[in-house]
């Protein structure tokens, strides 16, 4: 008999997680930042930054007026310096004269005395542990015990100020550590690694405790989803064993624009969300900051609503890990040398709805077919199979494309070259019929439990595709993987998630219009998928989105891909949302980027509007565009500077000759 534990509902494999038969956020302290409190039973909180340079009083005061009225509960605003802090005052005043009561967030790199004037005006001060003490150099340092202790003790020195001045103003803090600015005392001792981001944090909020200051939240960011997910799963349960609860704030850094950042950062911040980690949000695009609200609250809006829905429901619906059952990557056999093992995930796409008396269609998945030779051209976006249900196309299908068909219909094919079935769990098992390279079977997390699995002729033919209709279909679909694991099963799985117009309703702000849907289904997809692939489990998707136009789907599902590191198909550009310190346009520079060098497959290029995060999220990237100066950028490779204060007009040219110089240029159209 087949066993699978229901006795517990657990949203995340780690002792943070409630034990409860329904989806539950960690239970985090309140803290006060203005009128509006964080964390414990409070609403999951909406933030963005401005992009305006902070000595304009009026246009941050109108930015961040837009931004409120986008849906942003939390402003905050770049303060590099002591003018800039002191500039928060009047910036401050005007707000309030205007009727705008939104807490401000004063954003601090490198300079304790701005800090430290920022906190007597503003709700909240955002401090880098990476160089609010520390210095970034890229040195090697080695320390004995002793020597650690004592720099310990100088950050102390130099950071109890600024909480002093919190306490006397009631003044809240953010810890926030960056990926790309960990100091070099911290890489030196822990290297580039989530354990790192977590201990530069760790220290800071020891300090705080030490001084009984605990108006406090903590966020590890970095620009590669994986490596943020993993930092702030290990930082809560650092928390849990001594014995704190702080609350989260999520963001993945320099998301990048468009679908990109919007699945990037779904895939980050979603995650976590279904973990039920996460106090507040903040969404970085490369965008006017109005737009990141309605995509943090399309992301947060999911689970509000979630809790009541899971409590409806019987405990016998509800499958979830036991809290001493980890999540492990899904190590699964190839199949037909195509699908599972150690091949990148395949993507299925339903063409069952389009006309398929025309074979441009294919082209909406990446086939482009030349009538003239009468042959199909592929590239580094076209799908690995596609879906006809019961309808044969009038055309002949590309060599290299497979198709699934339903399994009554597959049956009456006469020539099964590339062709492959579809059954249903009763199918599959009550016929003899089977193909002999691939079987698809549709199967359910529930099903593992039923009297019919037990019968089930298991071989290395069979890819499962596994559905699910629970409101916590990730967590569902994460216990399916657990008990294939417990049951020593190891065929592959296509991740299927079904999502009709229905899933898409409800007002989000007038920036999300007028592509609301598209953008949830990015949304959506990227939290469900990628949640399950960025930890190692699936050999493909199947996404399932009717009232989507089917171009996008095939773009989509690329992009989880991309996103969570598990196939790479295309140039990927970590660019940061822009700030009061950018020192060009990041918007129009990254689509001047984009659009000479798009076609780089699996080159990561850093564009950074200044100093503060460049450097170290080049870490992550390949090159870096970095800014100088008015009118200067410096160019990276990897972390190295290539050349410095370049003029803008050339810096582009300038970055292509690097990468050709390198060997890694290739045409476009090149094969």
């Amino acid at each position: 008999m087949l066993y699978m534990n229901t006795s517990n509902m657990l949203t995340l494999p780690g002792i943070y997680c409630n034990s409860k038969v329904e989806y539950s956020k960690w239970k985090t302290r309140e803290i006060q930042i203005g009128d509006v409190p964080m964390g414990g039973d409070n609403p999951i909180r909406i933030q963005s930054m401005t992009t305006v340079d902070t000595m304009d009083t009026i246009g941050s005061v109108e930015q961040t007026i837009r931004m409120v009225e986008a849906g942003c509960e939390y402003v905050r605003i770049t303060a590099p310096s002591i003018k800039e802090a002191q500039n928060l005052a009047n910036i401050k005043n005007e707000l309030r004269k205007r009727g705008y009561q939104v807490p401000l967030v004063a954003d601090i790199h490198f300079t304790p005395n701005a800090a430290e004037v920022a906190a007597r005006i503003v709700e909240k001060v955002r401090i880098n542990p990476g160089n609010y003490a520390d210095k970034k150099k890229f040195d090697q340092l080695s320390y004995t015990a002793d020597e650690y202790k004592l720099e310990l003790e100088r950050i102390y020195t130099k950071f109890a100020p600024l909480v002093k001045i919190c306490k006397e103003h009631g003044t809240a803090m953010r810890i926030g550590t960056n990926h790309g600015s960990l100091s070099d005392r911290i890489m030196s001792h822990y290297g580039d690694t989530p354990e790192g981001m977590v201990e530069s944090a760790m220290e800071f909020i020891r300090m705080c405790e030490d001084l009984s200051f605990h108006n406090l939240c903590i966020s590890m960011k970095s620009s590669n989803p994986q490596v943020m997910v993993k930092a702030y799963r290990l930082l809560v349960e650092k928390m849990v064993a001594e014995n704190m609860n702080y609350p989260l704030h999520l963001g993945v850094t320099e998301a990048g624009d468009g679908e990109d950042g919007r699945v990037k950062s779904a895939v980050g911040i979603g995650t976590l969300l279904e973990d039920g980690l996460g106090d507040t949000v903040r969404v970085s695009l490369t965008e006017e900051p109005e737009r990141e609200a309605p995509v943090a609250i399309a992301l947060v809006n999911r689970y509000s609503k979630r809790k009541a829905s899971l409590n409806s429901q019987s405990k016998e619906e509800i499958v979830q890990l036991s809290p001493d059952s980890p999540t492990i990557p899904y190590q699964s056999q190839e199949v037909n040398t195509f699908v599972g093992g150690a091949l990148v995930p395949r993507i299925v796409t339903d063409i069952s709805n389009e006309n398929l008396k025309d074979a441009q269609i294919l082209t909406k998945v990446g086939y482009r077919y030349d009538m003239l030779l009468d042959k199909y051209h592929m590239g580094e976006q076209s799908v690995d199979f596609v879906y006809l249900g019961d309808q044969l196309p009038s055309f002949n299908m590309p060599a290299n494309l497979k198709q699934v068909y339903n399994f009554m219909t597959w049956s009456k094919l006469q020539d099964k070259t590339n062709i492959h079935p579809l059954y249903t769990l009763e199918e599959f098992i009550q016929t003899d019929n089977k193909d002999r390279v691939l079987n698809m079977v549709k199967i359910r997390n529930t099903d593992l439990t039923s009297p019919l699995f037990e019968t089930l002729p298991l071989d290395k033919t069979v890819v499962f595709v596994l559905e699910t209709d629970h409101i916590h279909g990730m967590a569902d679909q994460r216990q399916f993987f657990r008990n294939l694991q417990e049951f020593g099963i190891d065929n592959p799985v296509i991740i299927k998630r079904s999502y009709r117009q229905s899933d898409f309703s409800g007002p989000v702000g007038e920036f999300m219009n007028p592509e609301e849907p598209i953008s949830k289904i990015q949304l959506y997809a990227a939290t469900d998928m990628g949640a399950l692939l960025i930890d190692g489990l699936g050999s493909g998707i199947w996404i399932d989105s009717p009232a989507t136009p089917l171009e996008n789907i095939a773009s989509l599902s690329f992009g989880i891909l991309q996103a969570t590191r598990s196939r790479i198909s295309k140039t990927e550009y970590i660019s940061c949302p822009s700030c009061g310190r950018t020192l060009f346009d990041l918007q129009e520079t990254t689509q001047m980027i984009r659009s000479r060098t798009n076609h780089l497959k699996g080159l990561k290029i850093g564009i950074m509007g200044c100093i503060v995060n460049g450097p170290g999220e080049m870490a992550d990237a390949d090159y870096g565009y970095v800014g100088a100066g008015p009118d200067k950028v410096t160019l990276y490779r990897g972390q190295q500077v290539v050349k410095k204060n370049v003029s803008s007009a050339q810096a582009l040219d300038e970055l292509i000759k690097i990468i050709k110089d390198d060997g890694r240029w290739i045409d476009e159209g090149q094969e």
